[in-house]
């Protein structure tokens, strides 16, 4: 088995989208960065990869099985177990998960720059291992508060999280359904169709409201952000710590 060492990581936790995994150009001062003394690396095929990076689903027993207790967490003086760790690559990308116990891809992060392409020169001569994983049972659903890649495509980690900031408070809005807040938050993102908007179903304006903030990202997503999570404390918390973050390309190179 090939293994890693001294393996620094950004853990993302529940992380179901690989989006969401920020890569080393987006670690910021204040994440919580480990070290793992060492870790197993597994050259894995495509459809398993993607599995693991973009889901949350029971890993392959053989896997699983293999990978057991190899991987070692070092903080201080005192180097722990820990029971399904390993950082795995399809060739092309790579990613390090931590099932903290369970059966799933609890926790993930990205390698930094020096050690993803240790890992690329590490899996050469080696051939891409299925573990028996058969592909998804179920494909995969995207929804409001789990976006589709290429609505997230292009974005920066603060406009990512204000993005999904903005849809809690669309999802919010949408679970109400109340026709003259439809109206009303319509008429904050698109003033130029107020003569238009009275004369829509509660349905089409939703339509027009979603579909226009969907893509992208923008002053105007921003203002439209902040005036729809004004008074919901928690809201308001995870917007006031995308204003004071500052990112850190440090010195783990």
């Amino acid at each position: 088995m090939l293994y890693l060492h001294d393996v620094w990581v950004n853990w993302f936790e529940g992380e179901e989208n690989g989006y969401s995994v920020c890569y080393f150009h987006e670690w910021r001062k204040n994440d919580g960065i480990e070290l793992l003394d060492q870790v197993p690396l597994l050259y894995i095929t495509e459809d398993l990869y993607d599995h693991i990076e973009n889901d949350m689903h029971d890993l392959p027993e053989d896997m699983m099985d293999k990978i057991y207790k190899r991987a070692y967490i070092r903080k201080g003086q005192e180097r722990n177990s820990l029971e399904f760790a390993a950082v795995v690559t399809d060739g092309n990308d790579i990613i390090a998960f931590d099932s903290i116990g369970y059966q799933i891809p609890v926790r993930k992060s990205r390698l930094i720059p020096r050690q993803e392409q240790l890992v690329f020169d590490m899996i050469k001569t080696t051939k891409p291992e299925s573990f028996n994983f058969k592909g998804k049972e179920v494909e995969k659903e995207y929804h409001m508060l789990s976006m589709e890649p290429k609505l997230i495509h292009g974005l920066t980690r603060r406009e990512r999280q204000l993005k999904q900031l903005l849809m809690i408070a669309l999802d919010q809005l949408r679970t109400v359904n109340n026709p003259e807040e439809l109206r009303y938050w319509l008429t904050e993102w698109d003033p130029k169709q107020y003569p238009y908007i009275r004369y829509m179903d509660k349905e089409t304006v939703w339509d027009a409201l979603y579909e226009g903030v969907k893509y992208g990202w923008s002053q105007s997503h921003e203002d439209l952000c902040l005036k729809m999570i004004k008074g919901q404390p928690f809201l308001e918390k995870m917007w006031e710590a995308e204003q004071t973050q500052e990112q850190n390309t440090s010195k783990l190179r």
